[in-house]
C-alpha cells in the first residue's frame, strides 16, 4: 500500500465519506427466495458457521472452500449431513467468480478478511465475515468503503450484539440507569501451562495444505505449526494459534478483546477513543508465539469515561469469579454482563435494585436470522460492518500503542494516529500479487 502523503491523505478522504454514506438500494428478496451461500475457511469458525447456517430457512448451501483438503472433506461432510450438496472448492476466487452465489460467509484468519470482503462485495455478493474485522486499520476502511460503495450487506461476527440480554443490559447502561458511567473494565483471564503452545521447528507443510495459498498476502514464512493452527494430532480440532502471531492477527486483544469490548461501544452508541495506551508483554509463555500473554490496555473515551482490557494467561481469577466479561461503572452501581447473564449491583444509596437476567436466545442462530433478513430487506444488520470496523480497529489501536510504545492519540476524522512514528502499525503491506483495491 502507497502510504506517501498524497496518496494517503486522498484514501483518507475517501474513506472518510464511504463511513457516512447511506446504506443500500440493491434488489430485494421476496420471502420465498433461496439464498446461495458459499464457506470460505472451514476451520474451527468455518465449521461452526456452516452448522448454524444450515439451521435458517430459504438458505441452501452450494459451496465450502479451504486450501487444506482434510477440512475441505469434513465440511462437505457437515453439509451433506444437514441435506445440503455443497461443491468443494480450493481456491476462493473461484467462489469470488461464481455470479450464482449470493452470500459469502468468510471464516479464514484474519490477514485475509479485508482482501476477500472487498472482493466479494465488487462481485456484488453480500458477506458475512468473523471477526476481527481486519489486521490494520486501512484494511478496514477499504472494507467499509467497499460495503458502501457496491451497495453490500455486510454481517460482522460479533454475534454478541444479537443475544437479548446484551441488548438489554446496552439500555440500562444506555438510558442512564446506572448513573454517571465513568469506568469500563472488559477482561479474558487463564492459567496456562508456561510452554504454552510448544516450540515446533519450521518444516515443510503437510501435502494436502496448499501453504502459499493459506498465507496469500501475509508475507512468506516457512511452515510451522503453531503459525498455521492445526497439529497432526488435532487435525479434527484445530486451534487458532495463527491469533498469536503478528502476521495474521493481533492476539488475544484482537481476539477476544474485539468481543467484550464490542458492548461497551454498544452502550455508548458507537463511539472511538481518542487514546489509548498498553503495556503487556511474554511474561510466562516461554512458546513461539509472539503477542504479549500478560496485557493491559487503557482507552480515553471523549465521552468521558475510561475503558481497559485485561489478559492474562498464568492466573484466572476475575471479579465475580467469571474469566471474561464487561462492566460498566456507575455512580448507581455496577452492571456485569457476559454471554450467560447481567448483573446489576447496586451502589449504596444508589437507589437501584440488584438484579441478575439470564441470556434468553442464542445469539448465533439470532446473528445469521438477522443477517439473512437484512438481505432481504437491505437494512444495516446487526454488526454492520462500520460498527465492527470500529471496535475492531479501537483494539488494532492497543496493539499500536504496545508495539510503538507510544501512547497513541486517534484523530477520527482524518482515521490516523497523531504519532508519526506509530503511523507504520496502521497500514497492510500485502505480499505480491495481491493487492487491497476498492
Amino acid at each position: 500500500m502507497d502510504t506517501s502523503k498524497p496518496a494517503r491523505r486522498e484514501f483518507l478522504e475517501v474513506a472518510g465519506a464511504a463511513l457516512t454514506t447511506s446504506l443500500f438500494t440493491g434488489n430485494l428478496k421476496g420471502a420465498n427466495d433461496r439464498v446461495a451461500a458459499a464457506f470460505i475457511g472451514m476451520g474451527r469458525m468455518g465449521m461452526d458457521n456452516l452448522g448454524i447456517a444450515m439451521k435458517q430457512p430459504n438458505l441452501q448451501v452450494v459451496a465450502v472452500c479451504d486450501c487444506y483438503q482434510p477440512h475441505l472433506d469434513e465440511a462437505v461432510a457437515l453439509a451433506a449431513k444437514g441435506g445440503q450438496k455443497a461443491k468443494a472448492v480450493k481456491d476462493f476466487r473461484e467462489i469470488i467468480a461464481d455470479k450464482s452465489v449470493d452470500v459469502v460467509c468468510i471464516s479464514t484468519p484474519d490477514h485475509w478478511h479485508a482482501y476477500m470482503t472487498v472482493e466479494a462485495c465488487k462481485a456484488g455478493k453480500d458477506v458475512y465475515v468473523e471477526k476481527p474485522l481486519c489486521t490494520y486499520v486501512d484494511e478496514g476502511l477499504k472494507m467499509v468503503e467497499a460495503a458502501r460503495k457496491y451497495k453490500r450487506v455486510v454481517q460482522a461476527g460479533t454475534m454478541q450484539r444479537s443475544g437479548d440480554h446484551f441488548q438489554k443490559a446496552c439500555e440500562i447502561v444506555r438510558t442512564g440507569q446506572l448513573g454517571k458511567v465513568t469506568f469500563c473494565r472488559t477482561w479474558n483471564t487463564g492459567n496456562g501451562k508456561p510452554d504454552g503452545y510448544g516450540n515446533p521447528p519450521d518444516s515443510d507443510p503437510p501435502p494436502d495444505l496448499d501453504w502459499n495459498m493459506w498465507l496469500g498476502p501475509a508475507p512468506l514464512r516457512r511452515f510451522n505449526a503453531n503459525r498455521w493452527g492445526v497439529h497432526p494430532e488435532m487435525a479434527r480440532k484445530p486451534f487458532p494459534y495463527f491469533r498469536y502471531f503478528w502476521d495474521y492477527a493481533g492476539g488475544s486483544l484482537t481476539d477476544w478483546g474485539v468481543h467484550v469490548l464490542d458492548i461497551v461501544h454498544l452502550a455508548f452508541n458507537e463511539p472511538m477513543p481518542s487514546a489509548i495506551t498498553t503495556l503487556g508483554g511474554k511474561y510466562w509463555i516461554t512458546d513461539n508465539c509472539e503477542t504479549p500473554d500478560t496485557l493491559v490496555v487503557t482507552w480515553e473515551y471523549p465521552q468521558g469515561f475510561l475503558a481497559t482490557y485485561e489478559n492474562r494467561l498464568a492466573n484466572a481469577d476475575m471479579p465475580l469469579g467469571q474469566g471474561y466479561g464487561t462492566m460498566f461503572h456507575g455512580t448507581k452501581g455496577t452492571l456485569y454482563v457476559n454471554r450467560s447473564f447481567y448483573r446489576v449491583i447496586p451502589e449504596r444509596g444508589g437507589g437501584l435494585e440488584p438484579v441478575e437476567v439470564k441470556s434468553s436466545n442464542n445469539s448465533n442462530d439470532a446473528h445469521w436470522a438477522n443477517f439473512l433478513e437484512c438481505i432481504k430487506t437491505r437494512q444495516k444488520p446487526t454488526s454492520d460492518i462500520e460498527t465492527c470496523f470500529r471496535t475492531t480497529a479501537a483494539c488494532i489501536l492497543g496493539n499500536v500503542a504496545l508495539r510503538s510504545r507510544l501512547r497513541v492519540d486517534w484523530d477520527d476524522k482524518a482515521h490516523t494516529v497523531l504519532q508519526k512514528d506509530a503511523r507504520r502499525y496502521l497500514a497492510a503491506r500485502y505480499r505480491k500479487p495481491w493487492k487491497l483495491a476498492v
